[in-house]
């Protein structure tokens, strides 16, 4: 079946940097375009960052632009988000997800992964 598996997450200082892994298996990974959302306690889930099934287009929500780089291996059926320069408003359940076409659309995607907590501290 199809799963989404994100790791990488964790406690950081303001100002530090993690990098999110998501691998991907049960579906033609290259063919999708993948994304990152997040969701905090009491909030909606929101988009962070996707890029194209080829690699060749991103887009980023604007509190991240300039500090997150989204990132994919289709050879690993992998996706990647660099996350620099650390807020305390970052903290929240990050996920992985798959749709036809990038969107900043939750309900767009067709695959979710279980998500990874990023916890920053100030």
């Amino acid at each position: 079946q199809v799963q989404l598996v994100e790791s990488g997450g964790g406690l950081v200082q303001a100002g530090g940097s993690l990098r999110l892994s998501c691998a991907a298996s049960g579906f033609t990974f290259s063919t999708y375009a993948m994304g990152w959302f997040r969701q905090a306690p009491g909030k909606e889930r929101e988009f962070v960052a996707g890029i194209t099934w080829s690699g060749g287009g991103t887009a980023y929500a604007d509190s991240v632009r300039g500090r997150f780089t989204i990132s994919r291996d289709n050879a690993k059926n992998t996706v990647f988000l660099e996350m620099n320069s650390l807020k305390s408003e970052d903290t929240a359940v990050y996920y992985c997800a798959a749709g036809r076409v990038v969107t900043r659309l939750p309900r767009r995607n067709d695959y979710w992964g279980q998500g990874t907590q990023v916890t920053v501290s100030s």
